[in-house]
């Protein structure tokens, strides 16, 4: 059901409350509403990460976001719904506050959840983003384990971006187990992954990895 769906059906079971006496109506008119609050402000959590991506200015509404999104979630009964946005409180915690430490449990959580959904892509995010808090940790063989059982969800799903995008992490976890020549190949299946699906913002990072790596 969309969000106009919802948000007319609840108008209808307002009008039913009111005008039909039928005071159980309004139980339902919350639930749709919920679920319309819930998907938007995951929504716009996402915009304001997607902005900070780009200007590295934090906003505060960010997490407050992506908590309201998990508690209703959670209050309508929506595991898959719950995941994805426990998975983006976590992410705020690791990508915009730096405190990795924080951000573990969350995503964690979200992968157990995301599991119980049959969300393979919210468990894709959920193992890359635990793959990046292994590297930084030097726990680079579990950090690999997570980039690839990632890697394998992506590609089962068709996500090619997320295919390149993880592929940069395997190559510098690669490059910094001195297997250069095996990073290089990654950066070159990233970047034939990236462009054909048009992902300009994923070359750039494998542009940039080129570099850190030196394998120009």
């Amino acid at each position: 059901m969309t969000a106009d769906e919802r948000i007319e059906k609840a108008g209808l079971l307002y009008e039913r409350a009111v005008f039909g006496g039928d005071s159980g109506a309004l139980a339902a008119a919350d639930r749709d509403l919920d679920a319309v609050e819930a998907d938007l402000a995951l929504a716009r959590g996402r915009v304001i990460h997607a902005r900070f991506l780009e200007e590295r200015a934090e906003d505060s509404r960010e997490l407050e976001l992506f908590e309201r999104a998990a508690e209703l979630y959670e209050g309508l009964g929506d595991v898959r719904g719950q995941g994805e946005a426990v998975f983006w409180v976590g992410t705020f915690h690791q990508v915009v506050r730096d405190d990795t430490e924080t951000a573990l449990p969350a995503f964690r959580r979200a992968l157990d959840l995301a599991t119980e959904a049959g969300d393979r892509l919210t468990m894709s995010f959920a193992l890359r983003h635990l793959g990046f808090a292994d590297h930084m940790a030097g726990r680079l063989d579990a950090a690999r384990v997570h980039f690839e059982e990632s890697t394998r969800l992506r590609r089962e799903l068709g996500f090619l971006p997320g295919v390149a995008a993880n592929l940069i992490g395997l190559a510098y976890l690669t490059a910094q187990q001195e297997r250069r020549d095996d990073a290089a190949a990654l950066l070159k299946e990233a970047t034939e992954l990236a462009e054909t699906t048009g992902s300009n913002g994923v070359l750039r990072w494998i542009a940039g990895a080129r570099k850190e790596l030196n394998l120009l």
